[in-house]
């Protein structure tokens, strides 16, 4: 039993509607599905070495790095108003010798995306990369 119906869509120019009886016809109409090739699936693994890739994991070293080996406030080094490392404990629990903590990880690593992902934005935007 195949029912079709009639309705009136608002169709729009302009700021006012304008009612226009037309046909809807059954929305979701049986489109037949197109193949894109003819066998396997092919996957293209060029990431790796994409200029994309390089910069967020070069800032991410480069920020973990810092924060490592004191060149970045973490939890048992603060910066003060001059923006001087100062040491103290912090409590955390750590097997590192520098103190580096799974927090600072975190942080740092965070941190060092953020600014991979800034760089990666503005040479997308002027054409760059």
């Amino acid at each position: 039993m195949a029912t079709s119906f009639m309705t009136t869509l608002p169709q729009f120019s302009g700021l006012r509607p304008h009612s226009s009886p037309a046909p809807v016809q059954n929305l979701v109409a049986a489109q037949p599905m197109r193949r894109r090739g003819k066998g396997a699936l092919s996957v293209r693994c060029d990431f790796i070495g994409s200029p994309t890739n390089v910069i967020l994991v070069a800032s991410t070293s480069i920020m973990l790095f810092a924060g490592r080996f004191g060149l970045a406030p973490s939890a048992n080094r603060k910066a003060t108003a001059g923006l001087k490392l100062e040491v103290r404990d912090s409590g955390l629990q750590t097997g590192d010798p520098a103190g580096f903590t799974l927090a600072d990880t975190l942080a740092c690593g965070s941190v060092g995306h953020i600014i991979g992902v800034g760089v990666v934005l503005g040479l997308k935007n002027i054409g760059a990369i």
